[in-house]
């Protein structure tokens, strides 16, 4: 598979309780050449997401509408025990203490293009996924 091709096929979902964070990473997300297949608000919205389309990436803001993000991330494993998943939260105030284990990467706000890059990478470090 080449390159292109193999970056066509990296597919994430946002889940940010505010638009503004969905657009943000979304954005973020089209410039490392992912393919955004779905944005959720919430919890339920992001699991009914992951049953029917599980992406290669979750991308999920500390801050949702509905739900909490640590019983999102733990129930994400279930539906797709395959699915990356990165944490973005806020450096101003202390993560729940079982929200951070259950991410393979915790991002922290305010962050600069390069180590968003760094945590949606794949851990072997071989490119988009």
């Amino acid at each position: 598979m080449s390159a292109p091709d193999a970056a066509a096929a990296a597919t994430a979902l946002v889940v940010a309780g505010d638009e503004e964070t969905r657009v943000l990473l979304r954005g973020l997300l089209r410039l490392h050449h992912f393919r955004v297949d779905g944005e959720a608000e919430g919890v339920a919205q992001a699991l009914e997401f992951l049953r029917d389309r599980p992406p290669t990436l979750l991308v999920v803001d500390l801050n949702l509408a509905e739900g909490t993000a640590s019983t999102l991330l733990h129930e994400a494993r279930g539906i797709a025990p395959r699915v990356r998943t990165v944490l973005v939260a806020p450096s101003s105030r202390p993560l729940p203490a079982d929200v951070g284990p259950a991410a393979d990467v915790t991002l922290l706000r305010p962050f600069r293009i390069r180590q968003f890059a760094d945590a949606i990478a794949p851990a072997d470090g071989r490119g988009p996924p």
